[in-house]
């Protein structure tokens, strides 16, 4: 068996759990995590995402919950949300914060893979 301190992944998971508790405020869940990512990962490819894109990925939740996450993520400052040229869908993206968080555990993964 491996030794779990030669684990490159454990290593990372512990890097952004310490990350998370140094960064008070409010965590986000899966649901939250799971709908930044697909956010970034859209901005980083220069894809346009809309509302609606995002509301109708019934494998994270109803259209319900997921409306109401990207409110949260709104609120906390992770995306934003502008009306695109149609004027009646609005397009997400990543603010500043969300880019930061990615970079934060983009440098834990470095570190983690270095440690090995």
């Amino acid at each position: 068996m491996n030794n779990p301190k030669s684990n490159s992944y454990l290593r990372f998971l512990d890097l952004i759990d310490i990350l998370e508790r140094i960064n008070p405020g409010k965590q986000l869940d899966s649901v939250e995590k799971a709908l930044l990512d697909i956010v970034v990962l859209s901005f980083h490819n220069d894809g346009s995402l809309l509302v609606g894109d995002l509301i109708s990925l019934n494998r994270l939740g109803s259209q319900a919950t997921l409306h109401g996450r990207l409110k949260n993520l709104s609120a906390m400052g992770y995306i934003k949300m502008a009306a695109n040229t149609d004027g009646r869908k609005k397009q997400v993206m990543p603010t500043k914060l969300a880019l930061k968080r990615y970079d934060e555990m983009s440098r834990c993964l470095e570190k983690a893979v270095k440690t090995n």
